[in-house]
């Protein structure tokens, strides 16, 4: 992968730099995430408050295959998104988005503008396919794949359980990646995101 770097600014005229998550990030992505309330962490498919999960990402890094991308302001990390791709032959072309952005910065374009840093990289790798999997609790977030172009695949009753013990129905949400990306580009003209350099 070209490693990259660009500072843009949000609706809010916000400065903020993206980057790909680099080996020296541990600590700064494990204050991120203990800071992001409970109740945004309990889709997440690991417990991202323990020093342990972080220092294996850290330590595992591998574009190849999971793509790390962060936010920061001030050299604070202020979103987070990954690329991960299919391993297996028959799903090559599929790859799975996730993204959580701090709760001050959202509704701004900063999860789009994650996610389109994505989706630029998922053409060339010739992923075709993007998905997304949500508990049924979260609706905003499915409101805002659907913003991006996604649709609702599937429902699978109870298939997940929180980190409270709860079971939730996964929502399986799909976009093709050629759609995705001008949703994007029109979602991004909309919240006046603008890269800089």
């Amino acid at each position: 992968m070209k490693q990259f770097s660009k500072t843009i600014k949000l609706k809010d005229n916000t400065t903020v730099v993206v980057r790909p998550l680099s080996k020296g990030d541990g600590p700064a992505l494990l204050k991120f995430f203990t800071e992001v309330p409970e109740d945004d962490r309990l889709f997440l498919k690991e417990d991202v408050t323990e020093k342990e999960v972080i220092d294996r990402w850290i330590n595992e890094l591998d574009f190849d295959k999971v793509l790390p991308i962060i936010a920061e302001k001030d050299s604070a990390i202020i979103g987070d998104a990954t690329l991960h791709f299919n391993r297996y032959r028959w799903q090559l072309h599929m790859a799975e988005i996730r993204c959580v952005v701090a709760k001050e910065h959202q509704q701004k374009g900063l999860g789009t503008t994650l996610m389109r840093e994505l989706v630029s990289f998922a053409q060339q790798k010739n992923v075709s396919k993007i998905r997304a999997n949500l508990m049924d609790t979260q609706t905003s977030a499915q409101r805002a794949f659907k913003r991006l172009g996604f649709k609702k695949e599937a429902e699978l009753k109870d298939f997940l359980i929180d980190k409270k013990g709860k079971p939730h129905n996964l929502i399986l949400m799909v976009n093709n990646v050629a759609e995705m990306w001008k949703e994007m580009e029109d979602l991004l003209i909309l919240y006046d995101v603008k890269t800089m350099y």
